[in-house]
């Protein structure tokens, strides 16, 4: 099947180029040219023509922290839940994720992970890349709404029970630098390919320092859950935003950080170190019924979800659109902002066909209007959505 995309604006995370083509054949990107070339070029009747007329088409975005969509989350351990996920998300522009699991007792977590594994290769939407723990083995004083009993001390016995049982699928993992034996496990994930990200820490600064010395050089989502920038002693947030090496999730939803921060992101940071996650959780997007997020109830206030019980921040209710939204509304050029949506996070990840609008990528394509509406999702070459 062929499917060809015109009179679009693209955006390919590092320009944007207005009056082109973007051909996909075979589930791969084929040729990207400009409009007068596709006036020019012969199309067979095999060929789906589709003209955007003038709208934006982008890289599939790709969430590399998402706990759960219109309520079906990972909490479930449920195969069923997580292929309801990848369905949901493609009509968002979510081309590809990484199924998120909070910390939880080995046993969930083992039930959680094979719920995972056994969707991916299934999916009729976006593809599941991987999966990303978010513990357990991070700091209770930096627990955030993370269930204090599930966080544990460095176990790599554990860890490799973890690994031996998501088949070599999990891709990236939350730690805190500071604990005993982080180091050992460190090398671990490094051998096996596991992108560990800074997070839930309460780290000082030479933490921070010694665990980029063994591999930790992404961060989750920067400045929540994490030890906070002093004049003298810079704590992680200051790690991350001194040292250029340092990548990092961002929540852009203007409640999880304030819009200035982000702006001072884009000022000091590196553009291709800056990811948008949603860190979305369960409830976002449902349309009706209970809120329940990581077992306990939710309320939408405010942009984000608030723990019942006590009001406290329990996590995002952010779409990657959206996001991407927010960025250029917080004075991110529109390149940049979906560079942090599709080429940054699959640069991280190592997904090296994916994030890019060019010859021999994965044909994940997705085109939204001036107004941040998505019209088309493609995915491996072939329709999920279309509004045309």
């Amino acid at each position: 099947m062929s499917i060809c995309l015109h009179n679009g604006t693209i955006l390919n995370g590092f320009s944007v180029m207005e009056n082109c083509a973007v051909l996909i054949e075979d589930g791969k990107v084929s040729d990207v040219f400009s409009e007068k070339r596709f006036v020019k070029k012969h199309f067979d009747s095999s060929t789906t023509l589709i003209d955007v007329n003038g709208s934006f088409i982008s890289p599939g975005f790709i969430d590399t922290h998402i706990h759960g969509f219109n309520g079906h989350g990972t909490e479930d351990a449920s195969m069923e839940s997580i292929l309801a996920m990848s369905e949901d998300l493609a009509g968002y522009g979510v081309t590809a994720f990484n199924p998120t699991l909070y910390s939880s007792e080995e046993n969930a977590f083992i039930n959680e992970i094979k719920a995972i594994t056994k969707a991916m290769g299934k999916e009729s939407g976006a593809r599941i890349m991987g999966i990303h723990l978010e513990g357990p083995f991070v700091s209770p004083e930096k627990a955030g709404v993370q269930r204090m009993e599930t966080i544990r001390a460095v176990d790599l016995e554990m860890m490799q029970r973890l690994w031996d049982v998501s088949e070599g699928k999990i891709v990236n993992m939350t730690v805190a630098p500071e604990l005993k034996g982080m180091r050992e496990l460190a090398l671990f994930c490094i051998k096996k390919g596991i992108v560990l990200q800074a997070g839930h820490t309460n780290a000082m600064y030479e933490n921070m320092v010694e665990g980029m010395q063994v591999g930790i050089l992404h961060s989750t989502h920067l400045f929540n859950a994490m030890s906070q920038m002093h004049h003298r002693n810079p704590g992680a947030v200051g790690a991350v935003l001194i040292h250029p090496e340092m990548s990092c999730e961002i929540i852009a939803d203007g409640v999880h950080v304030h819009p200035d921060l982000i702006k001072l992101l884009l000022r000091d940071k590196p553009i291709d170190k800056i990811v948008l996650v949603t860190d979305a959780l369960k409830p976002t997007e449902q349309g009706e019924g209970e809120l329940l997020a990581n077992g306990e109830k939710v309320l939408l206030e405010g942009g984000c979800f608030h723990r019942s019980t006590d009001g406290v921040i329990a996590g995002s209710a952010l779409t990657m659109l959206h996001g991407v939204e927010n960025l250029v509304e917080f004075g991110f050029p529109i390149a940049d902002a979906v560079r942090c949506a599709t080429i940054n996070p699959a640069q991280i990840m190592n997904y090296t066909s994916k994030g890019r609008l060019v010859p021999g990528c994965d044909g994940d394509v997705i085109v939204f209007d001036r107004s941040f509406n998505i019209l088309l999702s493609i995915i491996g070459g072939e329709i999920k959505k279309n509004l045309f």
